[in-house]
């Protein structure tokens, strides 16, 4: 524990229990049990010092109680109803930049794909981190990027570091670019093999969702079946 995390300390100098440092957090997560329990293990306010100022479960969401809270650090899921946080991240773009107390965004998620890492950090969020993360780490990777440092868990900063060695920007796919971050999801668990009832219990959504999904992702790749779709997500090495 470094000086800034310790304890405050009473006139006979004692530890009064409470942290220096004070960080406010909103959460962005759809599921409901996963805000919960994030909340649990770091809202604790006088044993962390993290207050949560509020909680969204889409995009519409996220930037209107971003913009209302004003929040030092938002935890930002990749996957979202009504567009993923690169949408949030997008719509809030204004807040980022400005010069007194800027908001900055740390994603939280499930996800470690490449594709997902390298799109929220070109969106502007400082770190991203999966929910795999100990509550002290995150405690510690919130107040990190609320001090403007980069966090990211191990594994995932050589994506970042290999798609920003180059000088020369990566090729845009097009049409890997029409699907939502939820699309490309579940294109990649239907690319390795898994049953609808399988990806719905992964994503925690509905068989029916699933099958709304595939089909969009269908018609936006102007594909006839799941055959061709993992042929088109393993060409571009997304599974």
């Amino acid at each position: 524990m470094t000086s800034q995390q310790a304890g405050q300390t009473g006139p006979a100098g004692e530890d009064t229990g409470g942290p220096e440092r004070r960080v406010r957090v909103v959460l962005v997560d759809d599921h409901r049990m996963f805000r919960t329990g994030v909340q649990a293990e770091i809202g604790r306010t006088e044993a962390t010092g993290v207050e949560v100022v509020g909680e969204a479960a889409d995009v519409d969401q996220a930037v209107t109680v971003i913009t209302a809270t004003r929040p030092e650090v938002v935890l930002l899921d990749v996957h979202l109803p009504g567009g993923g946080g690169v949408e949030v991240l997008r719509r809030c773009a204004p807040l980022m930049g400005t010069a007194e107390r800027p908001v900055r965004f740390l994603a939280l998620s499930v996800s470690d794909a490449a594709e997902d890492v390298i799109g929220v950090i070109r969106g502007g969020a400082r770190g991203y981190v999966t929910k795999t993360i100990t509550g002290t780490d995150l405690v510690d990777s919130i107040f990190r990027v609320q001090e403007g440092d980069a966090v990211f868990s191990p594994r995932l900063a050589g994506f970042v570091l290999d798609a920003f060695a180059s000088t020369d920007a990566p090729p845009i796919d097009e049409d890997l670019d029409r699907l939502t971050q939820r699309e490309r999801e579940v294109l990649r668990l239907i690319a390795r093999g898994y049953a609808y009832k399988e990806i719905a219990k992964q994503l925690f959504i509905s068989v029916k969702t699933v099958e709304s999904h595939v089909s969009a992702v269908l018609r936006k790749l102007q594909l006839s079946n799941r055959h061709e779709l993992t042929r088109w997500a393993t060409a571009r090495r997304l599974i």
